[in-house]
């Protein structure tokens, strides 16, 4: 069936209860009840360390074609999945779905448990490295089901994950499972994506090598949620938190890219003393928060929040006092996870606080802009964040559709070519964040308002921006790049890509 995007989705897809094709943004309206997790009792005693991973396997009661559940927070740095997965092969349990918040390039071993079928389906918000190429070449026979990060918690709540078992590492934990991220030696900051798990799986096992006197204060994570906690050597290496993508840029073109974001933004007329921002990971999202600074000062304009994964940048504002509260869902570097558990306006928050959008009010809906970056745009302003140009899985849905659709102003910023290769196209390879929630394309040739946004349209023509159509930045790039030549597919379905509501805006076909 065709959903609303054009998109051909399958009928029956293994994991997901019902199919129901993307019909729009905002078609889908809330409806039934939150689950919750299975009710036990705590052990005897005033412990629940147990001596090993195996052990707290064995008491989980963790048996074949269950589901099993991990954080990113180390990202790259991460020691405890790949632990734990050991574990469970040498015990011989098969048949299991892993439900991460999400997957990275360190992940490459599951290859091996994919092979063997100790794993046979992967829930996430993202994929990388080889197991990332790998899936997109066909490894497995069920497809990985991307959900962002706000799409992630509400499937949770709403019983569309079912966790069985969730491993969490802890850089800090008491005896009894009160835990945080921003003490110990593998400190990585909020813990924002466990939290959540925490509180809806029927099993949870917290992983740490930083065991602290009771009571551990304040928690992120309550011992009232924790069934088992095992000591382990290392869980984690707090320099893989900072990935490559959450780098300070000197590239001109980025540089000239943030400046042309900036002048937007303070021509919207949102850039006020209380506006809310969240900027993503890339070079240029980041260097637009350096433009916006000298702006604020000069007008002595003050934030009332930063919002989703915190960068350094953000707390340097907070501390200058720029912005007046951090809401914090994971930290992108060792600063912002320092300032976590040092500064009182530097607010940790759960994924579902952060982006749910069937609650009563996530903090994503009260921003006031969102400055995210794209593989590729296309001229219905549709984003793709998760395929290349070759058609390869090597990126992440993140909270990118999410904000997008919260947002007064939602920028895409992005060259207008990387490389060869276009970036504003005809057709995105997949669609992770729809049109209609995106306002304005930032390109280093131009810039392209949605014709939706009449209002903006008028304001930005009155200033000195180079200004565009979508199709005019199009076909700009591809008289430099000349026409891509399509990427061949299989008929083979490897990825289902979920809107934040649970509708399918998109589906990964295997890569010939």
């Amino acid at each position: 069936m065709l959903n609303k995007l054009g998109r051909e989705i399958p009928e029956k897809i293994a994991g997901i209860k019902e199919v129901k094709p993307f019909e729009g943004a905002f078609a889908i309206k809330p409806t039934g009840r939150k689950v919750g997790s299975e009710v036990t009792g705590a052990p005897k005693g005033n412990s629940k360390i147990v001596d090993s991973i195996k052990e707290a396997i064995i008491k989980s009661g963790l048996k074949d074609g269950m589901t099993i559940s991990f954080h990113h927070h180390f990202r790259e740095g991460d020691y405890v999945l790949n632990m734990v997965m050991d574990v469970i092969a040498e015990m011989g349990i098969k048949d299991l779905t892993i439900a991460s918040s999400s997957l990275n390039k360190v992940h490459e071993p599951l290859i091996k448990h994919i092979k063997n079928g100790v794993v046979t389906q992967l829930i996430t918000s993202g994929l990388r490295g080889k197991l990332a190429d790998e899936i997109s070449h066909g490894l497995m026979e069920k497809p990985v089901i991307i959900r962002s990060h706000g799409g992630r918690a509400r499937a949770i709540e709403m019983g569309d994950i079912k966790i069985d078992v969730a491993f969490l590492g802890a850089p800090s934990c008491d005896q009894y499972g009160n835990a945080n991220g921003y003490d110990g030696k593998s400190f990585c900051g909020s813990l924002g994506y466990g939290i959540i798990d925490s509180k809806y799986a029927d099993r949870v096992v917290l992983i740490t090598d930083n065991l602290v006197p009771y009571p551990n204060t304040p928690a992120s994570i309550s011992q009232t949620d924790v069934d088992y906690v095992v000591v382990v050597d290392s869980i984690g290496d707090p320099k893989g938190i900072v990935s490559g993508a959450t780098r300070y840029t000197k590239d001109p073109r980025e540089l000239l890219i943030a400046n042309y974001a900036a002048q937007v933004m303070e021509a919207s007329g949102y850039l006020k003393s209380g506006f809310s921002m969240q900027c993503g990971t890339g070079g240029a999202s980041l260097a637009v928060a350096r433009f916006l600074k000298e702006k604020m000062i000069k007008d002595n304009i003050v934030a009332s929040f930063g919002l989703g994964g915190i960068t350094g940048q953000f707390v340097e504002l907070f501390e200058e006092g720029l912005i007046n509260k951090l809401f914090d869902v994971q930290c992108f570097d060792l600063k912002a996870a320092k300032s976590i558990g040092e500064n009182k306006g530097h607010c940790e928050i759960d994924a579902s606080l952060y982006a749910n959008p069937f609650n009563k009010g996530c903090i994503a809906n009260l921003l006031d802009f969102v400055v995210l970056s794209a593989l590729e745009v296309d001229t219905d302003f549709n984003v793709n964040v998760i395929t290349g140009s070759d058609g390869v899985i090597r990126g992440a849905s993140g909270g990118h559709c999410d904000t997008a659709a919260g947002a007064k102003l939602a920028m895409i910023v992005c060259p207008l070519m990387r490389g060869r290769i276009p970036t504003v196209v005809k057709k995105v390879n997949t669609v992770i964040t729809p049109g209609e929630t995106i306002d304005v394309v930032v390109t280093d040739r131009g810039v392209a308002v949605n014709p939706a946004r009449k209002d903006l349209i008028e304001k930005l023509s009155k200033t000195k921006l180079p200004l565009f159509t979508i199709e005019e930045l199009q076909e700009k790039a591809e008289k430099i790049t000349g026409t891509p030549e399509p990427i061949e597919y299989t008929d083979k379905v490897v990825g289902i890509v979920e809107y934040r509501d649970g509708s399918i805006i998109d589906v990964i076909r295997q890569v010939k």
